[in-house]
């Protein structure tokens, strides 16, 4: 299988700029093997990058993987962009997938603006290891499924990372519903167009997204924090 579309820098994973590269090189452990090195950057970017369901922004450049790492912070869909750039740029192919997933990992305020606990083109990303794609999912950070009540995803580079364990009430983080595909790089008209219409509180008249704190509104608790 020819996957060199996969180790080219894009728009959105621009596994080419000199910050993504730097991250990579410290991060990657160097002349490790491609699984070790994919499971070294995915801790990398699922905990040094702090989740933010409010990033979403309608401006494309704001989605690119290096823009995510300047800021800090990120949406699932980010994160996984970002996570696919580092895998790039340590010379192993990766891709952007979607799915439609029923996510238990929200606050009271995020549900009701969303109006849904189905969150709508969930970003993943997928890492070749082995011959095969397999799934990872960097999008929550430990220090936040702290307060949320229950253990963050991991990833061991063998198998699929997709469904988070149950928290201490027996529900599981991630249910997936309906898959969208994989794609080299992000289609950002077709998700910012889903987003809109599946969340029409979220954006203003202007379409600028609605903004918030999701750390501070974590803090709440899992017993006001969770859905």
């Amino acid at each position: 299988m020819d996957n060199s579309i996969y180790l080219r820098a894009g728009s959105f994973i621009d596994s080419d700029n000199p910050e993504i590269i730097a991250f990579t090189q410290k991060h990657d452990g160097g002349s490790l093997p491609p699984r070790e090195r994919s499971v070294k950057l995915y801790y990398a970017v699922r905990d040094l990058i702090q989740y933010d369901p409010y990033s979403i922004q309608p401006d494309a450049r704001h989605l690119k993987a290096s823009s995510t790492l300047a800021i800090g912070r990120g949406y699932c869909v980010a994160k996984a962009v970002l996570y696919a750039a580092t895998l790039r740029a340590s010379n192993i192919p990766s891709r952007i997938g979607f799915a439609d997933v029923r996510n238990h990992l929200t606050t009271e305020r995020l549900k009701a603006l969303m109006g849904t606990d189905i969150f709508y083109f969930h970003g993943y990303t997928e890492v070749y290891l082995d011959e095969k794609w397999i799934k990872a999912t960097p999008a929550f950070n430990q220090e936040l499924c702290v307060k949320f009540n229950t253990l963050p995803l991991d990833f061991d580079g063998t198998e699929d990372s997709i469904f988070h364990p149950f928290d201490s009430e027996g529900r599981q983080h991630m249910q997936y519903i309906k898959e969208h595909g994989c794609y080299e790089d992000v289609p950002f008209t077709d998700l910012m167009e889903a987003y809109r219409v599946h969340y029409p509180r979220m954006f203003s008249e202007s379409g600028m997204p609605t903004t918030g704190d999701f750390n501070q509104e974590a803090n709440l608790g899992p017993e006001k924090g969770m859905n």
